[in-house]
């Protein structure tokens, strides 16, 4: 396969390498709206450069992988579709929900594969968990409890595009809950603060937060992210049943610090980023990708997938600002129309 890449950034430049490494892929040609940043990246990789992202779609690829900015996936999904290519997309769709139903209707239309960057159902801890759940191992599941807490904030610049915190990290924890457990949220409250950086509060964002989700069967869900965990990268996910308990992302890298006299010691090398945390993760979806756009294989998490995930965050986000409970039945409600 001749694979269109788009974006030259931080994890574009991670997922072309991993690409570059996968079964069935010959080609890679690099596009991005800094020309330069596209060539020198494929020039330390072994790859092909176009001039411009207009290049990328002219090269006759069989496939694209989107890594640009956030406020570009909108566009670039629906011209993907348009020209009758499988996509791939870091998650969002788009940082609105009529942005991401008007794409997703685009894909609809066209009959196009498009798999959104949901990495953490690729992670080994959370296929372990989610196996334990569906044989029954931890019987009725009564609550899980979510956590993912970056050790810095982002560039002040990085809040406008990103969607804050709600929908930037804790996304991915809603879809995780769904995924693993094969369960709606029907309730959602949520809540944050702001004790760091002023220009969280300027973005109308906050650095910490944190939310309590009801799921259709009745199991409650708590799920907190922060911008300021200074041990470390941390996420987790505890799954407790009334057999058993399951907790994903516990190791020798976990950043955390018993207080009980013989406990474990702070690790020597707590994890640092989601880029070597989820490094694996990353690989085997890109090669889910690559088999998924060549027919062999199911698309393992669609664009439709990204909307529920992104329902729940919008539900919370909403709630945050309003104080009260939210279901994102009714944000679905209020998008629901004619296709």
């Amino acid at each position: 396969m001749r694979i269109g890449f788009l974006g030259a950034g931080r994890i574009g430049a991670f997922h072309a390498e991993a690409l570059l490494a996968t079964p069935g892929v010959d080609d890679l040609v690099i596009g991005d709206v800094d020309r330069d940043r596209a060539s020198a990246l494929a020039g330390r990789i072994g790859a092909r450069s176009a001039e411009s992202v207009d290049g990328v779609f002219a090269a006759g690829v069989d496939a694209v992988v989107i890594a640009t900015a956030t406020a570009s996936h909108a566009a670039l999904i629906t011209r993907a579709a348009r020209a009758g290519l499988p996509a791939y997309c870091e998650k969002p769709v788009a940082t609105d929900l009529a942005g991401t139903v008007t794409a997703l209707r685009e894909v609809e239309r066209a009959g196009t594969l498009l798999q959104m960057g949901f990495q953490r159902r690729f992670d080994a801890g959370y296929l372990a968990a989610r196996e334990a759940l569906r044989t029954g191992r931890l019987g009725r599941l009564h609550t899980v409890r979510a956590v993912t807490s970056d050790p810095a904030p982002p560039p002040p610049a990085f809040l406008p595009l990103s969607g804050g915190l709600i929908r930037d990290c804790l996304v991915h924890d809603f879809d995780a809950v769904r995924w693993l457990t094969g369960r709606e949220v029907v309730e959602a409250f949520a809540t944050g603060a702001n004790g760091g950086a002023a220009f969280f509060r300027e973005a109308g964002d906050v650095d910490t937060a944190a939310a309590l989700l009801t799921l259709d069967d009745g199991t409650l869900v708590t799920a907190t992210a922060t911008r300021y965990n200074g041990a470390g990268y941390d996420v987790r996910m505890e799954l407790s049943g009334e057999r058993d308990q399951f907790v994903v992302g516990l190791d020798d890298r976990t950043p955390f610090t018993s207080a009980e006299p013989g406990g474990p010691p702070a690790p020597e090398r707590p994890w640092t980023g989601f880029l070597e945390r989820f490094a694996p993760a990353y690989r085997a979806e890109l090669a889910a990708f690559v088999r998924a756009a060549r027919g062999e294989a199911p698309n393992p998490c669609s664009g439709e997938e990204a909307l529920h995930a992104l329902l729940v965050a919008e539900a919370c986000e909403l709630s945050r600002t309003e104080h009260r409970p939210v279901r994102p039945a009714e944000l679905a409600e209020r998008i629901a129309g004619p296709a």
